[in-house]
């Protein structure tokens, strides 16, 4: 299915008087954004069925949740931001309210961490656990806001709220990720090795912890252990699309790009994984860079048309490795940084600072490093190197 106007990105609403006209293609061939065919998929008839029922009886909270958690998992599946929009078209008859009815909160809390407005997520996220102090599912998606904000300390706390709540190895993963985040990914490798080797047979949680061994063994340095993780969590996992990332990333690191683009490159609607595929084929030279260079281009179009900045960081990346715009790439950077604190924000400062020769740039990647008291060595050879040229 071929989309003609890229306002459809942007939720459905079509232009209104002062807003951006949309971009219309000039070829009518021209492919903007594949999308699953209803009729072969089991999830998008029941979405289709519910948006049907609930578009004459809008006011069925049941079947509203239902078809908002639906999109929601569409969208983390194929990376692509409009099913975050028909989410909150589900339940738009409760979105604004201070107060909504029980599980509104929680899915709304969802969708504002997806977009990145940790802020309003967090806030969200701190009425749920308040009202259901037995959440486990909440006390996680704190504990993620608050690690990627770099409030390692209370997201510590989150994790230890679900002792008694759930197993063990849910609990080593919080702990692991808030310690990963925090720049010990050795010690935070060290503890879901542990767990896992004592853990029950819940294959969504063991693949989650598989997933996130992989992450920390690469922030550690250990790129030879991390990529026989990332090939295990893919062959349980091949829809895993944040694992299929950061084994390209692995793979570009280490200047293995033909094997990058092996990994991603029947994957690109997530525009996580175009990008991969752009700094690979780049890195190669390749006749198709070209090509899928202007289809990330106009990916960051659609995401400026929304009005979101869901690809700052990946846009960041691209002006540093691709346009050779250091500048850009700072000023992206930047911004990137005024809401999140993960290894990548980290990582892009840093290097956007010394490539735009404003190393004082990186000064709050410097502190919040020292913060943390970071050992990462891929972080800490970067920082030394930044604060080697500081007066």
């Amino acid at each position: 299915m071929v989309l003609a106007t890229a306002w459809v990105l942007g939720c459905g609403r079509s232009p209104s008087s002062g807003e951006r006209e949309p971009f219309i293609p000039r070829d009518t061939e021209e492919v903007l954004a594949r999308v699953p065919a209803v009729g072969v998929d089991a999830r998008a008839r029941e979405r289709a069925a519910l948006r049907e029922a609930l578009a004459g009886h809008a006011g069925q909270l049941d079947m509203a949740l239902r078809l908002a958690r639906l999109e929601i998992e569409m969208s983390r599946v194929l990376g692509d931001p409009r099913y975050l929009g028909r989410a909150q078209a589900a339940l738009r008859p409760w979105w604004d309210l201070a107060t909504p009815p029980p599980g509104v909160r929680w899915v709304r809390a969802t969708l504002h961490h997806a977009r990145r407005d940790l802020r309003a997520a967090l806030e969200d996220l701190d009425a749920v656990v308040k009202e259901d102090p037995g959440n486990v599912d909440a006390w996680l998606l704190r504990a993620e806001v608050l690690g990627i904000q770099g409030e390692h300390a209370e997201a510590a706390r989150s994790c230890e709220r679900l002792t008694a709540l759930t197993s063990p190895l849910t609990i080593a993963v919080c702990e692991a990720r808030v310690r990963s985040l925090a720049g010990h990914s050795r010690k935070a490798h060290a503890l879901l090795s542990e767990a896992l080797r004592h853990s029950g047979r819940s294959q969504e949680t063991r693949t989650r912890a598989l997933a996130m061994l992989a992450e920390a063994a690469a922030l550690a340095g250990d790129s030879g252990l991390a990529e026989r993780y990332f090939l295990r969590v893919l062959s349980l996992e091949p829809k895993d699309s944040a694992a299929r990332a950061a084994f390209a990333d692995l793979l570009l690191d280490a200047g293995r790009a033909r094997e990058a683009v092996a990994v991603v490159m029947d994957h690109t609607q997530d525009d996580r994984l175009l990008l991969r595929h752009v700094l690979a084929e780049n890195a190669l030279g390749s006749s198709r860079a070209p090509e899928v260079t202007q289809a990330l281009s106009r990916r960051f179009q659609a995401s400026r048309l929304r009005g979101d900045n869901l690809l700052a960081r990946e846009e960041a990346r691209f002006a540093l490795q691709v346009e050779k715009a250091p500048e850009k790439a700072l000023q992206l950077a930047q911004a990137a940084w005024a809401s999140r604190r993960e290894p990548w924000d980290v990582r892009l400062l840093l290097e956007a600072a010394l490539a735009a020769g404003r190393p004082e740039a990186a000064r709050p990647a410097l502190d919040f490093l020292q913060a943390s008291g970071c050992e990462d060595p891929g972080l800490v050879y970067l920082a030394e190197r930044v604060r080697s040229l500081l007066p």
